[in-house]
């Protein structure tokens, strides 16, 4: 797998999307994963650049990202909102 440099995680109640970007800004990392198999798969992951929406559950995966070398970004709500699907 091409090193991943950024990755935008979305905390939603069962199920986490986890999106990827190499030095390029290619998409190398798109997945939907169940709560439970969030934190073994960025244990996996190359120590990087990781943000999140400044939620409730958010400051806990950053405490646990960070242990594992990772430097989390937490962002305001109206922030993130631009980055949202449509």
């Amino acid at each position: 797998m091409t090193q991943v440099i950024t990755v935008g995680i979305d905390l939603a109640k069962n199920v986490v999307c986890i999106h990827g970007v190499d030095t390029h800004g290619h998409v190398v990392v798109k997945k939907r994963l169940a709560r439970q198999k969030v934190l073994p798969f960025v244990a996996q992951l190359t120590p990087c650049l990781i943000g999140m929406e400044a939620s409730g559950g958010a400051h806990y995966w950053a405490r646990e990202f960070t242990k594992l070398g990772h430097r989390v970004k937490l962002m305001p709500p109206q922030f993130v909102k631009p980055y949202g699907a449509t």
